[in-house]
């Protein structure tokens, strides 16, 4: 059978309740006490009961994390960052793959906070699609807008954008394709497309911006792809939103029998170490993916300890210019 606290106290010839102060390092316990205790636990192979202890101090150690999913390299190296900070922290993370459902993103909040986590990071797209607020739990968004109190933790999109349009423009690109997500998704992101628009309107150049319903799926990826060049079949550069869909328009332009960069110039956005391994030549706007682990952590445990400041509500972090050879 499993050993219980009483039976640690019993072998170790203490009562249930110096057992129970030494484990929550509350109250004073001698340390030849601590030591028979120890023993007593490592010959029983007994393990304290983490969420009995959690409840006494009030305090999980448990951390949510909703992603749409850890296949996108950006996610996937965002959630191993995260784990990583949190368990500098002695934070556990609960990891959930939403694939940006509203009824799977509301059966694992619920999940969260059934198993009363102390805290939520939040990088899925449905805005409001429940009451986070509720119990007072701790949220954090990443580049994510889910409503007017929970603060956003993202990179300067407008900057990316306006770097990468301004690239292709000073690589002599003068028709322009940008690959972005629906435009009614209220995502910080945006700002990515309203550069790319506000660059080429300064320069006098036309503007076309073709919308990807599902930016996971390669096949719906190709195919608004494939209807971009077949409509702007003289396109001689292309700005991605993100870098997966660059690797998409890199496939395309080659089956087409365009070289890149000679026929036409590309360029992405978020710079991933996957990405950057697995094609180097790609020309891409890299974020600072484990600064904004780090801070989104950082603003998260703030709020758990009653210290966030509201005017720290949204923060961004700056991005740069990765060199490769498609742009």
């Amino acid at each position: 059978m499993k050993a219980k606290l009483e039976d640690v106290a019993r072998l170790a010839g203490v009562s249930p309740t110096t057992v129970s102060r030494m484990m929550n390092n509350r109250g004073y316990v001698s340390e030849a006490t601590k030591i028979k205790v120890r023993s007593a636990m490592e010959e029983l192979n007994y393990f304290p009961n983490d969420i009995a202890r959690s409840l006494f101090n009030k305090r999980t150690r448990l951390i949510g994390l909703i992603l749409p999913t850890t296949a996108n390299p950006f996610f996937g190296e965002l959630t191993f960052h995260i784990e990583n900070l949190c368990a500098a922290h002695d934070l556990k993370v609960l990891l959930c793959n939403s694939l940006n459902r509203i009824d799977k993103e509301e059966q694992y909040a619920e999940m969260l906070m059934r198993n009363q986590v102390d805290g939520i990071i939040v990088g899925t797209h449905n805005r409001g699609m429940l009451n986070y607020r509720k119990s007072n739990l701790a949220v954090v968004a990443i580049d994510r807008y889910l409503s007017d109190t929970i603060p956003v933790v993202g990179s300067d999109n407008y900057e990316g954008g306006r770097l990468a349009t301004q690239r292709l423009i000073d690589r002599g690109c003068r028709r322009i394709l940008h690959f972005n997500g629906p435009a009614e998704l209220e995502t910080p992101a945006q700002l990515r497309r309203k550069a790319f628009e506000e660059t080429m309107e300064r320069r006098g150049l036309p503007h076309r911006t073709y919308e990807i319903e599902q930016p996971l799926d390669r096949d719906d990826q190709l195919a608004v792809i494939r209807r971009a060049f077949d409509e702007h079949p003289d396109a001689d550069g292309v700005f991605a939103s993100n870098d997966m869909i660059a690797a998409s328009v890199i496939f395309e332009a080659g089956r087409r029998g365009l070289s890149v960069p000679g026929d036409l110039k590309v360029i992405g956005y978020d710079g991933t170490g996957v990405i950057t391994s697995a094609m180097p030549q790609l020309t891409t706007i890299r974020q600072p993916i484990e600064g904004i682990a780090r801070a989104a952590i950082e603003v998260l445990l703030r709020e758990i300890d009653g210290e966030f400041d509201a005017v720290d509500r949204q923060i961004t972090l700056p991005v740069e210019l990765y060199e490769g050879s498609t742009a």
